[in-house]
């Protein structure tokens, strides 16, 4: 059974960092990453990086937001620093070979 179990996730101040990781099973997966998904918003791509270790940011988060994975251990982390207010989200891991998995989600919120 393949699972994505996230963890991480909490309540920091604007400018604060917060690291996410999540741990995979059942599989190994060809591209592993982050979305998130704020309220009343569309679900949107934050980073992804594939085995090769080829990384994809979304613009809003580049400069401040790295992601890394350890193939070895099959996880991926996802290093958040300069946190803004708009960063708060529902974050979930995602992994994809043949088909897309998804993680539960984990609560990243950023008071002003």
């Amino acid at each position: 059974q393949v699972q994505l179990v996230e963890s991480g996730g909490g309540l920091v101040q604007a400018g604060g960092s917060l690291r996410l990781s999540c741990a995979a099973s059942g599989s190994i997966f060809s591209a592993m990453g982050w979305y998130r998904q704020a309220p009343g918003k569309k679900r949107e791509l934050v980073a992804t990086i594939t085995t090769g270790g080829r990384t994809n940011y979304a613009d809003s988060v580049k400069g401040r937001f790295t992601i890394s994975r350890d193939n070895a251990k099959n996880t991926v982390s996802l290093q958040m620093n300069s946190l803004k207010p708009e960063d708060t989200a529902v974050y979930y891991c995602w992994g994809t070979i043949v088909r897309t998995y998804w993680g539960q989600g984990t609560q990243v919120t950023v008071s002003s």
